[in-house]
């Protein structure tokens, strides 16, 4: 046990103090706390990266700390499956899976999230061809809120795998992960700035013919920055990014330099608009190749808060066409760029892209900033459009206008009344999105 502090989320946007952190070693461990929990009316909550922007890991009782429980557990090459412990750091998987000849289908373009933790919030990546991290789940142990420790797999349990593969923290503890892989491959990166106009416009299209596409949109400017991976095989030649130019385009501009832009449109906001110009114009035209996981992934350090909406595919360039114009039209003056995203449909019940093919379009605004009026503008907009809100990312919904958005939300409920009884997993933001 370590003594309690309080705890912020990356983003600054939340904080709580528990009554006591814990560090378990074991599945026993977890099971012990638990139903010690249970019976005295405590509440528990595991806590990874802290990289969701909503309170989802709050909790003034029980934080647990999965770290000890990482790493890979078994392996089944043959198969491409591997099982990895609750805590593991998704840039861990990298050097994990590739001495096995395999990666993941698909990642996010961060990684410093534990498999537990952007598992329950939805985690995905870009790609009209590939799901979330949850669709390449086949598998999880979790210690429920009466302390059971649960195996649930394709095989075992299987009705209830699209529900606890993205559970919200709200069905049990993580334990360790399964996880259906795919023979390790080789991503070619090909960057490019391009007129936006052009890339709304065909933005479906490409979506469907590139195995990843994705863009970004700085406010106050016309310029769209495409970014469209290929997938090649495993022995596909690379061409990676020397150091110098990583340093030079990823850490020095896009981390240094920008950081230090963000905080003069912080006191200044009237030098964003020319700023993000100049940004644009030095943004890296460039092409590159290199294993997967060092191509899905982008280093982040400035910090930011965000809020992404998942929407019908076809519904994201009208509705970006009325954020761009409820930007100009308020006259707000927008730092970071917006990010524009695809996902496949699945049958996961609480994803995003549940029964549809998604487009994503996420909002960011500079951590010193106040981002209120400019999400609760984009909100609506997204609403309007049958957005369904990023479970890890800022949003307002509640479970009532929730329900109406997720054909299986009754059902998973229904679950958390059978493996939650007495709420030991339950927190403020919890209960706002699942009821009590």
């Amino acid at each position: 046990m370590s003594t309690a502090a309080t705890w912020q989320n990356w983003g600054r946007v939340e904080s709580s103090t528990p009554s006591r952190v814990l560090t378990p070693e074991t599945p026993e461990d977890i099971q012990q706390i638990v139903a010690i929990a249970s019976d005295s009316g405590q509440r528990v909550k595991p806590i990874g990266a802290s990289h969701s922007f909503t309170a989802i890991g709050a909790t003034d009782g029980i934080r647990l700390h999965l770290d000890r429980l990482g790493g890979l557990l078994s392996a089944d090459p043959g198969r491409g499956r591997v099982t990895v412990g609750a805590g593991t750091r998704l840039y861990e998987l990298g050097h994990i899976l590739s001495p096995l000849g395999l990666a993941l289908a698909n990642m996010g373009d961060i990684d410093r999230q534990t498999i537990s933790g952007a598992l329950s919030t939805g985690t995905h990546g870009t790609g009209l061809g590939f799901g979330g991290l949850a669709t390449q789940v086949v598998g999880v142990t979790l210690v429920d809120g009466t302390g059971t420790l649960r195996h649930i797999s394709d095989t075992e349990n299987a009705h209830l795998l699209p529900a606890v593969a993205l559970g919200l923290g709200a069905l049990g503890v993580l334990v360790d992960v399964t996880l259906q892989c795919v023979p390790a491959f080789v991503l070619r990166a090909r960057e490019r700035p391009e007129p936006l106009a052009g890339v709304l416009e065909s933005f479906v299209e490409r979506s469907a013919a590139h195995d990843h596409f994705e863009f970004y949109w700085f406010p106050h400017t016309r310029t769209a920055l495409t970014k469209t991976n290929t997938r090649l095989p495993g022995d596909a030649e690379r061409q990676p990014l020397t150091a110098l130019s990583r340093w030079r385009d990823d850490e020095f501009m896009a981390n240094g330099v920008y950081r230090v832009l963000c905080g003069l449109g912080a006191v200044w906001p009237a030098t964003t608009p020319p700023v993000s110009r100049a940004i644009q114009r030095f943004t890296a035209n460039r092409t590159f190749s290199d294993h997967s996981h060092r191509v899905f992934v982008t280093d982040r350090t400035v910090r930011f808060r965000e809020m992404e909406y998942a929407l019908p595919l076809e519904e994201v360039p009208s509705a970006l066409g009325e954020v761009m114009a409820l930007i100009e039209t308020r006259g707000w003056r927008i730092s970071f760029p917006l990010e524009v995203r695809s996902a496949a449909a699945d049958e996961v019940w609480l994803s995003t892209a549940h029964g549809r093919r998604s487009g994503y379009i996420a909002v960011h605004r500079y951590w010193r900033e106040d981002y209120r009026e400019y999400f609760a503008g984009v909100e609506e907009i997204m609403l309007a459009h049958g957005g369904r809100p990023h479970w890890g990312k800022i949003h307002t919904l509640e479970t009532e206008r929730l329900a109406e958005r997720y054909p299986r939300f009754g059902e998973f409920r229904q679950l958390r009344d059978e493996l939650d009884p007495e709420r030991v997993f339950a927190n403020d933001y919890i209960e706002r999105v699942l009821g009590r």
